[in-house]
């Protein structure tokens, strides 16, 4: 699934040829995808002027100058195609002014396209009791959102109303490089390991930004590239191999809350 690193860099990929163009043509090929594409998008949207492109949590948003902004989900397979070969899964085709053509791709359609009035957005369903932003995150900040806390703190991480965006990837790896065991209970994790922590949450996701996000399964940028973050991995997907730290452990996989969880019992505790 897309996580935050990889929603950011198409964000960052779209911004390049959508930021400031006019949108002359928007259609859905197929409006089933998680839900039902807005009925009224092409009316909404065609001859609309893009006024900036952002991100919230694992959403992308794109604002126009009529008042409304598009917001996508990219689900667990979900890409943007720009300037490419149509293909069956493209299911929102945009022209732009300039003769770009972008292509939501997303061959499991769990993904979402939604379209809200701008100054409505903090009320949207999706965003309503969002946490804070990782990087407007701060030790202090998280240790009061986990004060009393018995939940284990992976899980913890991954509740979005406590953080918004963080995944199952960099939650591994940022407790990994923090040398906080996963299965420690939230409110127990000293404001020691928590300084620790958030600026480890914080250089994950930057590198992961910088690598152009981590290619499984179907993800890809919007020019094609992959990103290659996951050949870095400290324990994700590392279940048996050896500890990259110097311990001389052997990273572990167990399951929280139904997710994968790898990690290094001997150096994490």
């Amino acid at each position: 699934m897309p996580e935050l690193p990889e929603v950011e860099t198409t964000v960052r990929g779209l911004r390049k040829v959508l930021d400031g163009r006019t949108i002359r043509h928007i259609a859905a090929n197929r409006a089933d995808l998680r839900r039902a594409m807005p009925v009224d998008l092409g009316q909404r949207l065609t001859g609309a002027r893009v006024t900036g492109l952002r991100r919230r949590a694992k959403y992308g948003v794109i604002d126009t100058d009529r008042g409304d902004s598009l917001v996508f989900h990219l689900g667990m397979s979900g890409s943007w195609r720009i300037n490419r070969a149509a293909e069956k899964h493209d299911h929102l085709l945009i022209e732009t002014g300039d003769g770009d053509r972008l292509a939501l791709n997303d061959p499991r359609r769990f993904g979402s396209v939604d379209l809200v009035r701008t100054d409505e957005l903090a009320q949207f369903g999706g965003f309503a009791g969002l946490g804070p932003e990782p990087f407007d995150l701060t030790p202090r900040a998280l240790e009061r959102r986990l004060d009393g806390r018995k939940a284990a703190i992976k899980l913890l991480l991954l509740d979005q109303r406590i953080v918004a965006g963080l995944g199952n990837i960099y939650v591994c790896e940022a407790l990994f490089r923090s040398r906080i065991n996963p299965k420690r209970a939230g409110g127990s994790v000293s404001r020691v390991r928590l300084q620790r922590l958030v600026p480890a949450i914080h250089a994950v996701l930057e590198e992961a930004i910088a690598a152009g996000g981590s290619t499984l399964r179907d993800y890809a940028q919007p020019d094609g590239e992959l990103g290659y973050f996951s050949k870095t991995f400290d324990v994700y997907g590392r279940e048996g191999e050896p500890c990259r730290g110097d311990c001389g452990g052997t990273v572990r996989r167990i399951v929280q809350g139904g997710r994968s969880t790898f990690y290094c019992p001997r150096c994490q505790r």
